[in-house]
Parts: C-alpha cells; sequence; structure tokens
C-alpha cells in the first residue's frame, strides 16, 4: 500500500527531466520540471515545519488552481498534515468560517485574491494561529505570512536539521489522512469526507484501469483544484505515469478566470480534459454559436454533417454497423472540411474528455462524439475517491456511465438491501480500497452511509448486460406517485432544458401528489424573441400568456402526440409549472459547486408555489402568478 508521498518519489526518481508543472503568469505557459518541483516541495515541507506544523495538524488551503496548490498540498502531505481544501467559490464568511472551525484548522494558506474572505472571519477563528498567503504582499496584518517567509524559514531549517523532512515524511502511514474534503452543502452544515493517502492511490490504481495516459500527455484542469475528481483524474494519475498538468492562468477577478480556459486550452494543446455538463454546455454554445457566425451555408452544412455522423456514430461501441456503413467516405469528407477545424478550438490534440460530477445528457455525449472529440461519461463520488466508472476510447457505450474500474464490488440492491438482478434498478453500493474512511466528526453520517464495508451511495442505477452501468439520479431524491409508483427525475430535468430554447432550468416535483409539476427557469431572451416574432409587446398579458403557451408546446413535444414523444411516460411529465423570477444558482444556494440542484433548499425555498400547483387555478399553466412573473 502507497501513501501519495510514495507515488510522488517514484515518479520523480522515474521522470525527474519530464515537465510535471505548467502554469502562465504573464505571456506564456512554462515547465516545471519532476526534479524541480521536488526541491520546491522539500522546501515548502521543511517551512511548514518551521512554522509549528506537526503531524496530523489540519491546514485548510484556499486558492485558484496553481502551481502552488499542488505544490502546497504535497508540502503539507510530506509535514504529516491533513489538507482540507476548500472551494474558491465559497462566497460568504459563514461557509467559510463553518468548515475552518469544524475542521479545527491551526493554519489557512490562500491566494491574494481569496484573502479578504479570510479576514472578514479571522476574528471568529481563534484556533487558526497562522495565515500564509502565496503571493508577495506588503500590507500584512497580525498572524500573516508570505510563502516567501515560510520558505525562507524552510531553507534555514534544511542548513540546521537537514533531515527534519525525512523524519517527518517516514510518520505518514497508507491509512492516515490526507484530506477533509467537505460536501457541497446539499443540506444544512456540510460534512467533512475523510479521504487517506491509500484512498487516493487505489483510486488512482483503479483509474489507470481505464485509461492509459502515455508520458507525454498534457491536460489542463479546468474543475476547482479542491475537488477529489481534479485530484485523481487530473495531477495524481498525470503525476503516476510521468505526464504533465496545466492550470488555468488566474485572472484579477473569476470572470477574468473563467475566460482564459479557452485561450489557455488552444496554448497548451491538451490530450485529455476533465469537464463538468455545465462546461460542455459552454462549449457546445461556443462552437455552435461559431458555425452560425459563418453564415446560412455552413450552418446548413455543419447541421447535414452531424446528422450523417449521429446516424453512423450510434452509441459509439456500435458505431459503422449494419447499412451506415456507406456513411465512411462522407464521414471522412467532414470531418477534413469541418470537424477538424472545430477540434482546433480545443488546441487540435485533444483526444477525449472524461466527464462527470452529473448526469451527462446523451445529447451532449453524441454531439462531442461527432465533431471528434468524445466526452466520456464517468461516474463517481467524493465518498468513492471519487472514480467508480467510465466510458473510455478502448470502450463505451453512450448514454451509459461506463464500465466499473478493476479493485472494486459494486451491486445494485433495493430499499432493504437485497441484491438486485442484472437491468434492475435500485441503490449502487459498491466496496474497495477507495471508499472513505468516514466522516469527520459525524459518526452517525457515516454509520448510515458505510455498513460492513460497503458505501450506500445513494444514487439509482443498473448495471445492463454489457457490463455498463447506467446512473438514473439520486436513489433518495426519488418521485414518488399517488400509486407509490417511484421515478427519478434527473434525466427528465436534463433532456427538459436540452431540447427547449425557452427552458433554462427545470425541477420536477412529486410527492404522492396526484400529477408531477415542474418549477421552471425560463430563458426570457428566447420568450421575448417568441413574442415579438408573435407580434405582440413584452410587458403585456396577452404576451405573458403567449409565452406560457409557448413553454407549455416545448413540454407536449415529449407527450404522446409530440415529435419526441415516448422518452418519457406521460404521467412523469410535468402537468402544470410554476414560471420562476430568478435561476438557480450557487449566490441563493440553490445550486452547490458542482453545479446540482440542492432539492431540499428549492422546494423549501418555493414551497408556497409548489403548493399552489396543485390547487383548481394553479393546474393551469395560464394563471395569475405565471402572467405576473413575466410582466
Amino acid at each position: 500500500m502507497k501513501t501519495i508521498i510514495d507515488l510522488f518519489e517514484e515518479s520523480v526518481n522515474k521522470f525527474n527531466t519530464n515537465p510535471f508543472l505548467w502554469e502562465k503568469k504573464e505571456s506564456e505557459f512554462k515547465p516545471t520540471t519532476y526534479s524541480e518541483t521536488k526541491v520546491e516541495v522539500d522546501r515548502l515541507t521543511a517551512g511548514l515545519i518551521a512554522i509549528g506544523i506537526v503531524y496530523g495538524d489540519r491546514v485548510a488551503l484556499l486558492s485558484e488552481g496553481r502551481n502552488l496548490w499542488i505544490i502546497s498540498e504535497l508540502a503539507l502531505l510530506q509535514a504529516g498534515a491533513i489538507n482540507v481544501p476548500l472551494s474558491v467559490k465559497l462566497e460568504e464568511s459563514n461557509e467559510l468560517q463553518f468548515r475552518i472551525e469544524h475542521s479545527e484548522a491551526s493554519v489557512i494558506i490562500c491566494s491574494a485574491n481569496q484573502l479578504p474572505k479570510i479576514r472578514a472571519t479571522i476574528n471568529k477563528l481563534p484556533l487558526v494561529k497562522t495565515v500564509v498567503i502565496l503571493d508577495q504582499t506588503s500590507d500584512l496584518q497580525p498572524g500573516e505570512m508570505t510563502i516567501g517567509d515560510v520558505l525562507k524559514k524552510g531553507d534555514e531549517l534544511l542548513l540546521s536539521k537537514p533531515n527534519a523532512v525525512a523524519e517527518a515524511k517516514a510518520m505518514v502511514k497508507p491509512n492516515d489522512y490526507a484530506n477533509i474534503s467537505y460536501t457541497s452543502g446539499t443540506t444544512a452544515d456540510p460534512k467533512g469526507i475523510i479521504l487517506s493517502h491509500r484512498n487516493y492511490t487505489a483510486n488512482v490504481e483503479q483509474a489507470l484501469t481505464l485509461m492509459e495516459i502515455p508520458t507525454s500527455f498534457k491536460t489542463l484542469i479546468i474543475l476547482p483544484l479542491d475537488h477529489c475528481f481534479a485530484h485523481v483524474g487530473g495531477f495524481y494519475s498525470f503525476m503516476a505515469k510521468g505526464a504533465s498538468v496545466a492550470t488555468v492562468q488566474v485572472g484579477r477577478t473569476p470572470l477574468e478566470t473563467l475566460k482564459n480556459i479557452p485561450i489557455n486550452i488552444k496554448e497548451i494543446k491538451p490530450d485529455l480534459l476533465l469537464s463538468v455538463p455545465a462546461l460542455a454546455k459552454n462549449f457546445r454554445k461556443n462552437i455552435e454559436g461559431g458555425i452560425r457566425a459563418k453564415g446560412p451555408m455552413i450552418e446548413k452544412l455543419f447541421n447535414h454533417a452531424m446528422k450523417i455522423s449521429y446516424a453512423y456514430n450510434k452509441e459509439g461501441y456500435n458505431k459503422g454497423r449494419g447499412l451506415v456503413i456507406a456513411y465512411k467516405p462522407l464521414m471522412w469528407l467532414y470531418d477534413k472540411i469541418l470537424f477538424t477545424k472545430i477540434r482546433e478550438n480545443f488546441g487540435g490534440e485533444l483526444k477525449f474528455f472524461i466527464g462527470g460530477g452529473a448526469l451527462l445528457d446523451i445529447d451532449l455525449q453524441r454531439f462531442f462524439y461527432a465533431i471528434g472529440v468524445p466526452m466520456f461519461q464517468g461516474y463517481g463520488l467524493s465518498e468513492a475517491t471519487p472514480i467508480i466508472s467510465s466510458n473510455s476510447l478502448k470502450r463505451h457505450k453512450l448514454g451509459s456511465s461506463g464500465y466499473l474500474v478493476d479493485y472494486l464490488d459494486l451491486k445494485i440492491v433495493d430499499a432493504n438491501g437485497n441484491s438486485l438482478p442484472i437491468g434492475e434498478k435500485g441503490e449502487i453500493v459498491i466496496k474497495g480500497e477507495n471508499v472513505m474512511i468516514g466522516y469527520w466528526k459525524n459518526e452517525k453520517a457515516t454509520a448510515e452511509s458505510i455498513k460492513d464495508g460497503w458505501l450506500y451511495t445513494g444514487d439509482l442505477g443498473f448495471m445492463d448486460v454489457h457490463g455498463f452501468l447506467h446512473v438514473l439520479g439520486r436513489f433518495k431524491s426519488l418521485l414518488i406517485g399517488s400509486d407509490g409508483e417511484k421515478y427519478s427525475p434527473e434525466g427528465i430535468e436534463e433532456t427538459m432544458v436540452e431540447h427547449s430554447k425557452l427552458i433554462d432550468q427545470a425541477m420536477l416535483h412529486n410527492n404522492q401528489n396526484a400529477y408531477t409539476v415542474a418549477l421552471l427557469v425560463p430563458n426570457k431572451e428566447a420568450l421575448k424573441r417568441h413574442i415579438t416574432k408573435a407580434g405582440l409587446t413584452w410587458g403585456t398579458t396577452e404576451a405573458a400568456e403567449e409565452a406560457i403557451k409557448a413553454v407549455q408546446a416545448e413540454i407536449n413535444r415529449f407527450k404522446k402526440g409530440g415529435d419526441i414523444q415516448e422518452m418519457f411516460p406521460d404521467r412523469w411529465l410535468p402537468t402544470t409549472f410554476a414560471l420562476l423570477p430568478e435561476p438557480f444558482t450557487e449566490h441563493n444556494h440553490m445550486l452547490n459547486s458542482t453545479m446540482k440542484m440542492v432539492r431540499g433548499k428549492i422546494e423549501k425555498h418555493y414551497a408556497e408555489s409548489i403548493s399552489f400547483l396543485f390547487t383548481a387555478e394553479g393546474k393551469t399553466p395560464i394563471n395569475s402568478k405565471n402572467i405576473k412573473t413575466l410582466m
């Protein structure tokens, strides 16, 4: 059994001159080799020891992705400390305060961009002795020091006590805690997931049974580094293979950093990218926008190319089979004149994406597969460090969550914990060395999640006859009809949004009611365009009623007689809906940091609207509340 320290040292010994980290601070990306990274990690380890960090200490790390994020984590682990990675998306001081206080962190490492958040809450954190700032700053406050000061102390310690780092590393064992990673706040108090060194190294070994990473491979980590998906799928798996990792150039604001992503992708020319549905949708929107900008002729050509490609590719594993083999020359031509140019947006070297974080709509999977950069759905959760399954270049089925990693047991169980046969839906339950130690200071939640070594994921799914896992949504957020029938809402919600330009977000609700209802966030700009086309004036009752009818028409497409009927049973689709005045966002706590809806909070906030939908007036979408929302 290996620690993360063992994994790092093996890689340094094997690949010492290979570039490991790539970072762009000014005009271009510059590499840092494995051996150069090791020098910096050892210096920082010594510095952390010099400022009083000892084995078992918790240290909070709050920073944008950069070399020093990865170096800081490795140094903390070498010092025997536990990293508490915090999301830069946490805006409110009470959210940060809870995590820092609950983990009992004694030191905080943060970037200059994130420092104001720490300063706003530091007075409420008596356990924190030191704040280390990853950037040079002149206006230090009491208890603060820069990373330069820490490295200087480290250099001094290495001169006076050359074995200090080796002695600290020798104390660290595989089952020691590496991270306390907090859940995204889907409940009032986020839970701290304890992940050990062995959880991480085991999941790296498991992940590498799904994907091959040659030493020449590069990735740009566009996901937040605090999440274990970025840890395992990003820098630790790449580190194990001697490949290299770049981080997005940090801007002065989060928006500026976001805008750097497409620029950095072209510069780094990654071979593999990790993505989440929210990013995938943005990429698709930008590609389609770029095609539209080239005029109607190119758009028509592109649409035909996609139609042919969809027909030829099918579900991936069966592509080109049957009569569609006749399309092969056309596929070659379209790839040469169209898709190759689109792939240049991703640097031209991208082999595939791995998608995680939430369910990836099959239309999105087909889209990226068609243009020659497949976005393979994977499945995992933080409690499993996180990778459980994924599609890959060598084996894939679009619409599934892939096949299992090796060295893992999985079963599908019913509500009583009984195993179900292939094809039957139930809760996904797993067992392996990647299963978390438990929840920090929460024995009750740990006992509910881990039983006899099996992790109960809370996700609904089934295994098909070809050995592919299909994840359907949350087992615990199933909707229940009045007849007791249970069904998962996520796939329906995703598909509604994907197929409608008028609906931006959707959440279904049915708790043993006579019918299903929906909370919808409309795309007001698209609705305004529809109203203008209809010759009406936005802001009038007549226009509001027409807009509601247009949204209803989009839902009716899925119902009997609609152009995409039979995707879901009619009884699962919403009978009526409430149009909401504002979107679900992280800021209003209705989305968590992985952009998943926090269903409980949404239902609580809109309890009155939901109740209204089950009244005689509310059962008809053209009602006073919806009209008022659109006025």
